[in-house]
């Protein structure tokens, strides 16, 4: 069969409408990129940045992407262009140290968010992402006060989350007694865990029978010096379970699903509210922060303490009483 020129256009047309709506439903896609300051692959704190990433693409549908980085600004800014300039929607810069490389390259992609972890910034499409550690180490402080005789605190390195975390557990301690005994100690990395270990045995030794180890990979030498000095000694499971090290230690567990809360600031852009300021998950986020006690131990938290521990976390959710000041 023979086509007129003009039926060939007309159907060339249909043919590009067919292809080009698709093609424009493509563009529109949610898009988020990851960069991260090492790698995936190992438990800690990439693995939860790359958490978050997931749980973007399982739950909103999104297509990611992610690169590892070394320590290199440079690096940072050309990641953050070229997520930008690919038509991605956010980008996760997953540590402080993203933070200058965002706000130089987010002047040029004003429709891009640029999320970065553990930053208190917002400016324009720059949001920084915090957890504030303080208000559950607040109540541990609080249970310590009540139940012990003095506290030992073992931290990884001296960097302001870790500072932030043992500022709440000492002022809650503080508000039942303010002359309740706290000594503290970092071991100067987060790899350590002889000397996570031999730290918490030497607080133990002069008389701390509440020990609460924070040194990311190095925290379960913290928890093993606590299980081998018998359940008199007591503990909080932080981040992660830790009961299986000290079964008979562990008073309580205290989770922060950073990866969930992330999900649902991208769920806000997504939805055409993004933040005005910048994010910090708390007490009042349950979807992202949780304290519960425990009921299989051979000690638990005494009812009246726990309806304390429930009236003042339900004070700090409302802003009521600030945890890390």
């Amino acid at each position: 069969m023979k086509l007129s020129r003009r039926t060939f256009l007309e159907g060339v047309a249909a043919l590009s409408i067919a292809v080009s709506v698709p093609a424009m439903a493509h563009a529109e896609d949610l898009k988020m990129g990851l960069l991260v300051p090492g790698s995936v692959s190992e438990e800690g704190w990439n693995r939860i940045g790359y958490n978050a990433l997931k749980g973007v693409e399982e739950q909103l549908g999104a297509k990611i992407s992610y690169v590892e980085l070394q320590q290199n600004p440079a690096s940072f800014e050309k990641a953050f262009r070229d997520y930008a300039s690919q038509g991605y929607k956010v980008i996760l810069g997953h540590g402080f140290e993203f933070q200058d490389a965002a706000l130089e390259v987010a002047l040029d992609y004003p429709d891009t968010y640029f999320l970065i972890s553990s930053s208190s910034i917002h400016e324009g499409n720059v949001i920084g992402l915090n957890t504030d550690t303080s208000q559950p180490f607040y109540l541990m402080g609080v249970i310590a006060a009540k139940m012990g005789r003095k506290a030992g605190l073992v931290g990884g390195m001296e960097i302001p989350p870790i500072q932030q975390a043992f500022a709440g557990f000492k002022n809650g301690a503080k508000s039942v007694n303010p002359d309740f005994p706290i000594s503290e100690a970092y071991i100067g990395n987060f790899t350590d865990t002889t000397a996570a270990k031999e730290a918490a045995l030497s607080m133990i030794s002069q008389g701390a029978d509440f020990v609460v180890p924070n040194a990311s990979g190095a925290t379960v030498g913290g928890y093993q010096a606590i299980s081998e000095s018998g359940p008199d000694v007591r503990s909080f499971s932080i981040f992660s379970d830790f009961t299986p090290v000290a079964p008979n230690n562990i008073l309580g567990l205290y989770v922060a699903d950073y990866a969930q809360g992330v999900v649902e600031v991208v769920r806000t852009i997504k939805d055409g509210s993004p933040p005005t300021e910048n994010v910090v998950f708390g007490l009042k986020d349950p979807k992202v922060m949780s304290f519960t006690f425990r009921d299989d131990g051979p000690v638990s938290v005494p009812e009246d303490i726990r309806a304390e521990v429930k009236a003042i976390s339900d004070k700090i959710a409302a802003g009521e009483i600030k945890t890390g000041e």
